[in-house]
């Protein structure tokens, strides 16, 4: 289902904690904006919009940065915040160069973003509608966008040679209610065998096991175990729903993933930018109406045309 209107927060948010892999301190603010003005990163007073090009890295976590050097890692979970929730318009002041990592989820940006409420604002929102399939591979692992015009559906394979993870598969149209509920709770996860290299490579400093599922060998050592049975692939759908966020505008289509992460999720958002007939910005026609609360959802969208994200 599409929303018709665009929406934003409905008052400020500030959060504090630590980064997941500086393990610093790390404070946001997230600021309601004007329609059209997308999210916005502000760090040390210059702006990164968020686009396929603000895009710098995605090694181990989704950075976005700028031509000048400046830049802000782990975006992921915020992002999927945002586009699980349907909020198009959002400025966000950091301090620091990472987001906090809270417990390894989108959980506390959602019951942030809960407690000050969304408004709905006056215009239409606009979407990327997939027009053909896109596909990209990399070694086993794939990932394809699809043409699919009922909203944005996701559906994420995952194997793992672990007796904890094996074979997952998570499917489901991405709304509020079902991104709250199914997937904004899963935690990132890590390996203790790859702690040492992680380490030495400057990441996970802010890693624990608050903030991340830490797998041994045979078993989970978290002590309070897993909140969900499948927690491992809900959370790489989190990531996707964060990681596809990033091509700037919510998209109408069907997002299929094998064996990927945060690599194969911004390739195949570059591989939809780089193919012009492959996509196009539609907008919901809209019925003059404003009201505090989730966007309204049931809305058309006007016939595909091509238009630059501007």
């Amino acid at each position: 289902m599409q929303v018709q209107f665009q929406s934003t927060l409905a008052d400020r948010v500030d959060l504090t904690g630590r980064g997941l892999h500086s393990g610093t301190p790390a404070r946001i603010s997230l600021l309601p904006a004007a329609p059209n003005t997308g999210i916005v990163f502000k760090l040390h007073g210059k702006k990164i919009s968020v686009g396929p090009e603000a895009v710098r890295n995605t090694d181990f976590a989704t950075v976005i940065g700028d031509t000048n050097g400046s830049k802000c890692s782990t975006v992921e979970h915020l992002m999927a915040a945002f586009g699980g929730l349907g909020i198009d318009n959002v400025v966000v002041e950091v301090e620091g160069e990472e987001i906090p990592a809270f417990d390894g989820s989108s959980a506390s940006f959602v019951e942030a973003i809960d407690a000050v409420g969304v408004e709905t604002q006056e215009a239409a929102r606009r979407y990327i509608k997939i027009l053909k399939p896109i596909k990209v591979e990399q070694g086993r692992a794939s990932a394809e966008l699809l043409p699919y015009d009922a909203g944005f559906r996701v559906e994420v394979e995952i194997e793992f040679e672990h007796a904890a993870i094996g074979r997952q598969r998570y499917a489901g149209m991405i709304t509020p209610d079902v991104f709250r509920d199914d997937l904004s709770r899963a935690r990132t996860f890590g390996f203790m065998r790859d702690v040492s290299k992680l380490w030495g490579a400057g990441l996970a400093l802010g890693a624990s096991l608050d903030n991340t599922i830490c797998l041994a060998d045979d078993r989970v050592l978290n002590p309070e175990g897993l909140r969900y049975a499948d927690e491992f692939v809900r959370h790489k759908a989190l990531d996707a729903v964060g990681d596809l966020a990033m091509a700037g505008l919510p998209i109408l289509g069907r997002y299929r993933s094998l064996c990927g992460g945060h690599k194969l999720n911004a390739a195949v958002v570059a591989a939809m930018m780089a193919d012009r007939s492959a996509w196009a910005v539609v907008e919901a026609e809209t019925a003059p109406k404003r009201r505090r609360g989730h966007a309204e959802i049931g809305a058309q969208v006007s016939p595909a045309y091509r238009a630059d994200l501007s």
